[in-house]
């Protein structure tokens, strides 16, 4: 997701260069131009379904906390000494790869502790599919309107705007799944006692991400 946002925004800065460059004899600045930002669409597509993908497939990192501070800086300290705990798809839970004994019961709870966290990573890359799409889009609108914007900087405004007006209400929806996934990692705390350092969502957490989706994409 990083990564092929990061490709749209490149794009929209190496486009005007690519626009005084392009041979006419390949069909036209224009016609390039618009083969390239359909090759950066597809691109993003395929990288965000392969990751899609690779959420269901793959164990789920349950130490990738998804707590914040106030100030939004990830939490750290005694966190990264943990040893790294995995949720497979078939309900096993791992530390340091190895399995631990779990009852019928219990891999039930993993299994639907593990789907709330890739729904809500699901959610997340939908996310950034629909903002790079736009930031992609909102170069899309001309050759000499895409110089004059990138010349002059209101490009870089328009893309900002885009993104954020996107990815923001987005974001809260994220912030409001976080009282059900605590409520789910106490509950499995309670009952797998492997599990209770890795519960470390709090109940300000979800506070915490509004708080923090609000100073990165609310513009006066």
């Amino acid at each position: 997701m990083k990564a092929t946002t990061v490709t749209a925004f490149a794009l929209a800065l190496c486009l005007p260069m690519a626009a005084w460059s392009a041979p006419p004899e390949r069909g036209g600045v224009r016609e390039e131009i618009r083969r390239d930002l359909e090759d950066a669409r597809r691109d993003i597509r395929t990288d965000l379904a392969k990751a899609r993908a690779e959420l269901d497939s793959e164990n789920l990192d349950v130490g990738n906390s998804l707590q914040v501070h106030g100030d939004g800086r990830r939490k750290t300290t005694a966190e990264s000494k943990l040893p790294k705990a995995e949720i497979t798809p078939q309900g096993d839970f791992l530390i340091d790869g190895e399995s631990i004994a779990v009852d019928a019961s219990q891999r039930r709870q993993l299994l639907a502790y593990r789907g709330m966290v890739i729904e809500v990573a699901k959610a997340g890359i939908d996310i950034g599919e629909v903002s790079a799409l736009a930031a992609v889009d909102s170069v899309d609108r001309g050759v000499f309107s895409l110089m004059v914007g990138a010349m002059t900087g209101s490009l870089e405004r328009r893309i900002e705007r885009t993104v954020r007006t996107t990815v923001g209400p987005g974001v809260l929806l994220i912030c409001d799944r976080m009282p059900a996934l605590r409520d789910a990692q106490q509950q499995l705390a309670n009952d797998l006692p492997a599990f209770r350092p890795y519960a470390r969502l709090e109940a300000q957490d979800a506070d915490n991400c509004r708080n923090e989706v609000r100073r990165e994409f609310v513009r006066r």
